[in-house]
């Protein structure tokens, strides 16, 4: 505890750079607290201050496992559990399964990795996180369809052609994160654009994906180191099969 007599914010800056020095901390590694101010009058003001260590609170932990499980009361709503993180988020309308094919509405139970988060620049600024990032141009598009050979692949579409643009015109493709669902190897039919982003208001199922709120995506993303993996249901093995 520090009890010192201020006469202007520059006095308590000044306290707080001698106290560092004692303490061999830099001033960013402290934090101060007013307890309480007595004596007030037009002149100076006697000001109780708490000076905590901020190191142990402030320690950066890097996830890299997260689980997700489905709630028992709501297929279509889950709970993102890593390390200290919590947080609920909205999974496909056909609930989590183990046998996720094209268009089913589910999320597919297994092991997967994030890959890669893809960013909308004119509308989220300085996203931070350990996963590598890439920003999402007009024309950035996801082949769904499983008779193409660049099924469940980033592809480049022309203005009127089909298909699911990145660029949207609502929010949930701000932040997409694009897991490893039948990335490698692929095969047909067994899903696509299984991706992390951003949930509808109230969270409202999504086609497949798991959606979580805004701020509950960047604090999430901002935990995150290299490619971390995700466990889906419980942790089933991704099903491997050849490429035909």
């Amino acid at each position: 505890m520090v009890c010192c007599d201020e006469r202007s914010a520059l006095a308590k800056m000044a306290v707080l750079g001698r106290i560092c020095l004692i303490l061999r901390h830099e001033p960013s590694q402290l934090q101060t607290r007013c307890l309480k101010i007595v004596n007030v009058d037009n002149r100076h003001m006697k000001v109780l201050f708490r000076m905590t260590s901020s190191n142990r609170s402030h320690k950066v932990v890097k996830i890299r496992e997260i689980r997700v499980f489905p709630c028992p009361a709501d297929r279509r709503r889950g709970t993102i559990v890593a390390g200290p993180l919590r947080f609920p988020c909205a999974l496909g309308a056909g609930g989590v399964t183990a046998m996720k094919r094209e268009g089913d509405g589910a999320t597919p139970a297994g092991r997967y990795r994030l890959l890669n988060v893809k960013v909308r620049h004119d509308r989220v600024a300085g996203i931070r996180t350990g996963v590598p990032v890439s920003v999402i141009r007009p024309e950035d598009a996801w082949s769904e369809s499983p008779r193409s050979g660049r099924y469940n692949r980033l592809i480049t579409l022309h203005p009127g052609q089909p298909g699911d643009r990145l660029w949207r015109e609502d929010r949930l493709y701000d932040i997409v994160g694009v897991l490893d669902w039948n990335i490698r190897p692929r095969i047909s039919y067994r899903g696509s654009a299984i991706f992390l982003h951003l949930c509808r208001p109230g969270y409202l199922p999504t086609a497949g994906c798991i959606a979580l709120e805004p701020d509950h995506l960047c604090r999430l993303l901002a935990a995150c180191s290299g490619q971390p993996l995700f466990i889906v249901g419980g942790g089933s093995r991704k099903v491997r099969r050849r490429s035909r």
